[in-house]
């Protein structure tokens, strides 16, 4: 009801389970998924990689719903392909800001809440050398970009932190996720946290 009472989004189909959500994901082809877990059959993790995968006809973007305290499997569904996640008891103004930022090819990356999930999963995870992490093929002040990525900063956040415009900041975040053959910004989080770039618990 919230989404369909905004004028530019519409709700095309409901599914109650992984598996109905590939099948409908495939025949409405939805710009955005709003995904749970935990569900009977096929959990939301599983229908993620399937949706997100590589070589199908349509790719939706998916982003998670999740109550975050109970939900074990987040960062899995992160790396499986999902683009963010909401809290279930999201206001509904933040639900819709949500959806609509997706949609227009953002990622949901809440601060003071994705630093702690990706934090408390990356530290379960072995990481490589951060020298590995950023690549040749990064420059300095990309590699920094990305650190700050990393600590779930906004575009202008990032600015404000290294001294430059908003503008300068959404380029070089634009240029280092092409380099790495990123999507967005939440693998560009996961990326710099599995390689040890940015240490859990670091600020």
């Amino acid at each position: 009801m919230i989404l369909d009472a905004q004028p530019d989004i519409e709700v095309v189909g409901v599914a109650a389970d992984g598996a109905a959500a590939i099948r409908l994901g495939d025949a409405l082809t939805p710009d955005v998924i709003l995904m749970d877990i935990r569900m009977p059959g096929m959990d939301g993790i599983e229908a993620t990689r399937h949706l997100t995968s590589a070589g199908r006809r349509h790719r939706p973007r998916v982003v998670i719903l999740t109550t975050y305290d109970l939900d074990e499997y987040v960062f899995d569904a992160l790396t499986a392909g999902a683009t963010g996640f909401l809290l279930k008891h999201v206001p509904p103004e933040e639900l819709v800001s949500g959806v609509r930022l997706v949609a227009g090819g953002d990622a949901i990356l809440a601060p003071t809440v994705t630093r702690r999930l990706i934090e408390e999963f990356a530290s379960r995870r072995p990481a490589v050398r951060p020298q590995a992490a950023v690549g040749e093929s990064l420059t300095p002040r990309e590699g920094e970009v990305l650190a700050q990525l990393a600590r779930g900063l906004s575009n202008a956040e990032i600015a404000a932190a290294l001294h430059v415009g908003e503008a300068t900041a959404k380029t070089h975040v634009a240029h280092l996720l092409d380099k790495l053959g990123l999507r967005d910004r939440v693998q560009a989080v996961i990326y710099a946290y599995e390689r040890g770039l940015v240490q859990p618990g670091s600020r």
